[in-house]
């Protein structure tokens, strides 16, 4: 067998480099963002230390940070930012309602249109605000039909990530793939040049997804099912003599250590008194409190107060004259990529105050429902997560009618704005653009994105939100490492191991091994820095064996995005998770069977298409 020469001393360094950003992607206690920045630090601080010339080229350390102008990039912030358009607007919505008339007929048939449906628009949009879309129809359906959503959540965002594949503007992956080759000296892959053979592939993932997929996962009823009130408003009255009787309402907050809420403060019926911390109370003073009965009952041991039910101010709570609160819900708000929760906690939004609502616990990484409620609204929040909430009813469906809320059990009260069609017409004008060879998709997608702005569509703070810190900073440091092993050999060091490991296998072999090792690595760390990293070795292993490198190239493409067989391989994945309150088990019964099947389906059609 042949064994290839040891690489230089920087292409060592870059690949050992590269091993430890795999490791540091695959952490979940380290966020993202900074594994990439200790990488793009340490890979620009070592080359600026230790130079490195290519043939009288020498690599600089500033070349790393090009990434940051690089079309893709570019082109996936922009698309981002269009993607929010649609979003903010509810021009998908209309697909929404259409859906949710066919579930009441034929809820197999409508499984089958959803999986089509999703997967179609995710060719062209990013697939959050699909999921994002998608979500609160299934459960919507769900709760009417009696059918478990936990069946059909999984498989429809599965859906979306097989329709990104089909296009080169389908997924950031896709578009980093393209970039990346196209330095490198290969032909501009057009908009449509893999949809067959992506098509044909995602047919038997689809269906596979319709008729195998819901029979592995668990029959169950998630929180939202649970209608049931936990928490109770009540008035809580101060007695003469007592330990509030002529102190400032700040001393209610620390007998109950901050626990708890005061929400208003009447002296008398109707009389309400501003809620100061140094108002001095009364007897008589009624503090209004909404919490748990368990608590209620503790803040009137602990401040030898009177408790009254909302409208039975005359009578104390017994047995006799329970708590009650009607005309009250229980929703699930979902924070997804570009909310206004995310990256902030419900107290720094003023939550209770601005929605009218109480959160009463969160869902994070498949775990049920935490009842966390003494910090809650202290923790900060990241796409995905899943808070349980409760209050009026109104209340609820004002945050029906917001744009900033995603309410998991709304089918028809989604918005629709006046803007929504012109935001529609503008993400079609950008794919046309693109697809004809009018303008590249990083100019047609930035022009997009200023006509969702100037037209009203999004203001600049939906723009900003859209844009990810996470996504930036691993695009930027995955093309940085790329372009380390292009130049410093790295990756034809990493193409003649992979021939040589090979041995005489065949092309065909040789590209359904690569795009395996790229599917296994997808699901562990960053697809993007996958794809990347994945793309040179891909041409330098084509040059290697003397063959063309689109096949292998694709084979990266296909191969990076098959993010199906952990909830971590793609920010969509979170999102179903904690909405279906999957286990990361449910992940892999049905994931890895997935990969399988993509894998064995793209392994016939590369080579049938391409070699």
């Amino acid at each position: 067998m042949f064994i290839p020469s040891p690489p230089n001393a920087h292409a060592g360094a870059v690949l050992l480099l590269t091993g430890l950003a795999l490791v540091l992607f695959s952490r979940e206690k380290l966020p993202l963002e900074t594994s990439s920045l200790v990488v793009l630090v340490l890979l620009a601080v070592g080359f600026e230390v230790f130079p490195y010339a290519d043939g009288g080229h020498a690599l600089r350390a500033v070349d790393f940070f090009l990434g940051f102008g690089n079309e893709a990039l570019v082109a996936v912030c922009a698309l981002m930012i269009a993607g929010q358009g649609i979003l903010r607007t509810g021009a998908l919505d209309p697909v929404g309602r259409v859906l949710a008339r066919f579930w009441r007929v034929s809820p197999k048939l409508s499984l089958l249109l959803t999986l089509l449906l999703g997967g179609f628009i995710s060719a062209f949009i990013n697939n959050v605000p699909v999921v994002v879309l998608l979500l609160p129809v299934l459960i919507s359906v769900s709760l009417k039909t009696g059918d478990s959503a936990a069946r059909v959540l999984m498989p429809m965002g599965f859906s979306t990530l097989l329709g990104g594949t089909a296009t080169t503007i389908g997924t950031s992956t896709n578009l980093l793939v393209v970039s990346v080759a196209m330095e490198m000296g290969l032909p501009r892959f057009e908009m449509f040049d893999f949809v067959v053979p992506a098509v044909l592939a995602g047919s038997v993932g689809v269906l596979y997804l319709w008729l195998v997929a819901p029979r592995l996962l668990p029959k169950k009823d998630i929180c939202i099912a649970d209608a049931s009130p936990r928490v109770f408003t009540a008035h809580l009255a101060v007695i003469e003599g007592g330990p509030l009787d002529g102190k400032p309402l700040l001393r209610a907050l620390e007998l109950t250590d901050g626990k708890m809420k005061i929400s208003a403060l009447e002296r008398g019926e109707g009389n309400r008194v501003m809620l100061l911390p140094d108002v001095i109370l009364a007897p008589g003073d009624h503090m209004v409190v909404s919490d748990t009965p368990e608590r209620l009952k503790e803040f009137e041991t602990v401040l030898h107060g009177t408790l009254y039910p909302v409208g039975s101010e005359d009578q104390p709570v017994s047995e006799d004259n329970p708590l009650h609160e009607e005309d009250q819900q229980i929703a699930e708000i979902a924070v997804y990529q570009g909310s206004r929760l995310e990256g902030t906690t419900l107290n720094n939004y003023h939550f209770a105050e601005r929605a009218g609502v109480i959160a009463l616990a969160i869902h994070r990484s498949g775990k049920r429902f935490e009842r966390v409620r003494d910090h809650v609204s202290d923790l900060r929040l990241q796409a995905g997560d899943i808070l349980l909430v409760q209050g009026p009813r109104r209340n609820i469906e004002e945050l029906k009618r917001s744009t900033d809320f995603l309410v998991l059990d709304s089918t028809m009260d989604l918005p629709y704005s006046s803007k929504a069609p012109l935001a529609l017409a503008i993400m079609l004008a950008v794919i046309v653009a693109a697809a004809a060879g009018l303008l590249p998709i990083a100019i047609s997608a930035t022009v997009g994105a200023l006509l969702m702005i100037l037209t009203g569509c999004l203001t600049w703070r939906d723009a900003s939100r859209a844009l990810s810190v996470q996504v930036v900073l691993i695009v930027v440091t995955s093309l940085a490492l790329g372009t380390a092993m292009i130049r410093t050999g790295g990756a034809q060091y990493l193409g003649s191991v992979f021939v040589a490991l090979s041995g005489g296998a065949g092309p065909t072999l040789a590209l359904s091994g690569l795009m395996l090792l790229m599917a296994l690595l997808t699901n562990i760390i960053s697809n993007n820095a996958t794809a990347v990293i994945g793309t040179p070795i891909a041409v330098s292993i084509a040059a290697q064996m003397g063959l063309p490198p689109q096949p292998f190239v694709l084979a990266v493409l296909f191969g990076a995005n098959m993010s199906y067989a952990t909830p971590m391989a793609y920010k969509t994945n979170l999102l179903v998770m904690n909405a279906g309150e999957y286990a990361f088990a449910d992940f892999l019964k049905v994931g890895i069977p997935l990969v399988l099947i993509m894998w064995g389906a793209f392994s016939f059609l590369l080579p049938f298409y391409y070699l």
